[in-house]
C-alpha cells in the first residue's frame, strides 16, 4: 500500500504549497521515495483521485466540535455536514464560529472536540493562529466530494483511505514544546533546526510511540527535511509516520467509542 503523509494549507500557492510525502512500509521500517508539492486545489484534488491502494494521514481537522454542529442544527451525520459546509463561504462560516464564540464566557470561548483535547490541538472551530477552520472548510469538504474512505467517518471507496495526523503531537514526543519551525524569516533560528535535525535523527532511529524506523534511498531527501526552515517537509513527514503506525492497526487504531462526527486524530489515546 503506497502511504502519504500530506502537509496542508488553506491557501496554496507555488510559493506555499500543500506538500505531500510519499513512502511505504515494510515491517517497523518506512521508506521515504518522494516529495511532491502541489500549488493548488486542483492539484489536491487530483492526488485524490488517483487510484489506490493508499492510506493518507492529512494534517488538518476532518469534523467540527459536536456542541458546536448542534448550537447552529446542522447536520449531525459527517457526510451531510460535510454537504452543508460546502454551501458556506468562508467569511460566513468564520462570522458564524465568531458569533458562538462571542456569546460563550471568557475563558470557554471555543468548543473542542474530544480528539484535540487529548491532543492539545487547536480547536477545529478556531479561524486564526491557527486557521484550521479555513483547513477543514478546504480540506474535509474535498475528501467528503473526492468519494474515498474517510476513515470512522464515511465509508467510500475502500482502496483510497484518508486519516487525520497531526505531526506537532509526533514531533512533541521528541523535542517536547520547543518549536522547530516558523513561516517568519526572522524566526528561522539555529536553535530551531537543531531541533529539526534531533527530530531527523530520532526518526531514523525509531520513533518513539510511533515505532517506525525512516530511512530513504535518496539522502538528500532526509537533509532537505533538516534545512527547510518551514518544516512543511518534515511536518508531511510526521504525517506519513502516522499513516504507517495506522496502516498496522485495525480500524487504522481508531477508539471503538470515538464519535462519528468529529472524527479522531490517528495514534492519540482515548482519556
Amino acid at each position: 500500500m503506497q502511504l502519504l503523509g500530506i502537509d496542508f494549507t488553506s491557501r496554496p500557492t507555488r510559493r506555499k504549497p500543500i506538500t505531500v510525502a510519499l513512502g511505504q512500509r515494510e515491517g517497523t521500517v518506512l521508506r521515504l521515495t518522494a516529495i511532491q508539492r502541489l500549488p493548488d486545489f486542483a492539484a489536491f484534488e487530483a492526488l485524490l483521485a488517483q487510484a489506490g491502494p493508499w492510506l493518507a494521514a492529512c494534517d488538518f481537522p476532518f469534523g467540527l466540535p459536536r456542541a458546536l454542529v448542534v448550537n447552529q442544527s446542522w447536520p449531525t451525520d459527517w457526510p451531510g455536514l460535510m454537504d452543508y459546509l460546502a454551501t458556506l463561504d468562508r467569511a460566513r462560516l468564520r462570522d458564524i464560529c465568531k458569533a458562538y464564540c462571542d456569546a460563550r464566557p471568557a475563558g470557554s470561548k471555543f468548543a473542542h472536540r474530544a480528539t484535540d483535547l487529548q491532543a492539545r490541538s487547536s480547536p477545529s472551530m478556531k479561524w486564526v493562529n491557527p486557521p484550521v477552520l479555513y483547513m477543514l472548510h478546504e480540506g474535509a469538504v474535498r475528501l467528503r466530494q473526492s468519494g474515498i474512505t474517510v476513515a470512522g467517518l464515511h465509508m467510500g471507496d475502500p482502496a483510497r483511505i484518508a486519516v487525520e495526523g497531526y505531526p506537532a503531537l509526533a514531533a512533541r514526543t521528541i523535542v517536547g514544546n520547543a518549536s522547530y519551525k516558523s513561516d517568519s524569516k526572522q524566526k528561522q533560528t539555529a536553535e530551531r533546526r537543531a531541533r529539526r535535525l534531533d527530530i531527523v535523527q530520532a526518526l531514523r532511529q525509531g520513533h518513539p510511540s510511533l515505532g517506525l524506523r525512516l530511512t530513504s534511498a535518496d539522502p538528500g531527501l532526509l537533509s532537505a527535511l533538516v534545512e527547510d526552515p518551514t518544516a512543511d517537509l518534515l511536518d508531511a513527514v510526521l504525517c506519513l509516520l502516522q499513516a504507517g503506525w495506522a496502516s498496522q492497526r485495525a480500524h487504522y487504531g481508531l477508539p471503538a467509542d470515538m464519535d462519528v462526527l468529529e472524527g479522531w486524530i490517528v495514534s492519540v489515546a482515548p482519556d
